[in-house]
């Protein structure tokens, strides 16, 4: 399954402001960056995966249409996924985009 390239460009309008802005193709899905560093992406199994700050995890998954995301069987601490449904209001997403932004620039890179 291909990932939904509308959300994509939804996301794009957002994120594209950004300083520190790119996109990379990751996970089958497309990956939005701030400095390098992942903020979310859209998922090939639908919706967004997000990075949320390690205390920001619980506000998140408290939000309809989210759950833990979970990777190749094991959940993925910092990250939610949020449901189709959940981010197709404008305003929504871009809280969203906004929440990975804020996780992607607040995160230490990993060498």
């Amino acid at each position: 399954m291909a990932y939904d390239k509308e959300l994509a460009e939804r996301v794009r309008e957002v994120a594209q402001s950004e300083p520190g802005w790119s996109e990379k193709r990751m996970f089958g899905g497309l990956a939005t960056l701030v400095d390098g560093k992942l903020a979310l992406a859209v998922s090939t199994h639908g919706g967004l995966l997000v990075n949320v700050a390690g205390d920001q995890a619980e506000a998140a998954l408290a939000e309809p249409g989210t759950e833990v995301a979970v990777m190749g069987g094991r959940e993925m601490r910092g990250w939610v996924r949020v449901d189709p449904s959940a981010c197709a209001d404008d305003a929504v997403l871009g809280r969203w985009v906004a929440r990975g932004v804020a996780a992607a620039r607040g995160r230490k890179r990993s060498r």
